[in-house]
């Protein structure tokens, strides 16, 4: 082997091995674990968050318990990683709990995804013809068909709506309506000033909570129906 071929394969290997560490590292970087939020928030976990800026008249619930009973609010982006990696685990948990827990669900659209908005819109128009829970599994479903991409995906989210037989005259007027994106926007004002900031965030009875894990988390509910 000649010295010009011997440095020639030493800087080719060279090469691959800070390429395979760099591709190492950014799969480290853009895995997004089960409870992991995109951005650090104000809220110490722990605090108490007055009931009536995390659970509104007309907040959806995807389950109510009796008055009096436990509350898990979950503050959400459709189009965020972490909340469809929660999604399964909060589906699971609705369908163990019951009646006993009320679960809802709050829109906080990210503004650096560029279809969080839509998709919360197409939500909110679903619900006014009482298909939000439908909606907003279709949304979790799909997300990986429409998600991370810088064109409207608008007329994606009308197909959904029209799979779920609704009335499309009724959900155009309503995504046209200046009062369905005000609806969504009042949740994202809520959430700031419950000092949200990234997706999903977690209330369990007004005090946030950082769950690690699925047990983790139904420990925690446990817990709160125990008190």
């Amino acid at each position: 082997m000649t010295k010009n071929l011997r440095a020639t394969l030493t800087v080719v290997l060279v090469v691959a091995a800070v390429l395979v560490a760099a591709l190492l590292l950014a799969r480290g970087s853009t895995s997004v674990p089960e409870f992991t939020e995109n951005a650090a928030d104000n809220t110490t976990a722990g605090e108490q968050v007055p009931r009536e800026i995390l659970v509104r008249e007309d907040s959806h619930r995807l389950s109510t318990a009796p008055e009096g009973g436990v509350t898990f609010v979950e503050f959400l982006d459709f189009e965020c990683e972490a909340c469809r990696a929660a999604y399964p685990a909060v589906e699971q948990l609705r369908a163990e709990y019951g009646d006993r827990v009320t679960f809802v669900a709050r829109y906080f659209p990210i503004t650096s995804h560029a279809n969080a908005e839509n998709a919360a819109v197409a939500v909110e128009a679903a619900a006014q013809q009482g298909q939000f829970e439908a909606m907003y599994q279709r949304m979790f479903e799909t997300q990986a068909e429409w998600g991370e991409q810088q064109v409207s995906k608008a007329d994606v989210f009308r197909g959904f709506a029209a799979d779920l037989g609704l009335d499309m005259a009724a959900y155009d007027e309503a995504v046209a309506d200046p009062a369905t994106l005000e609806r969504v926007r009042r949740d994202r004002a809520d959430g700031e000033a419950a000092g949200v900031q990234g997706t999903p965030t977690f209330f369990l009875d007004g005090v946030r909570i950082q769950p690690e894990s699925l047990d983790d988390l139904r420990s925690q509910l446990d817990r709160a129906l125990a008190r």
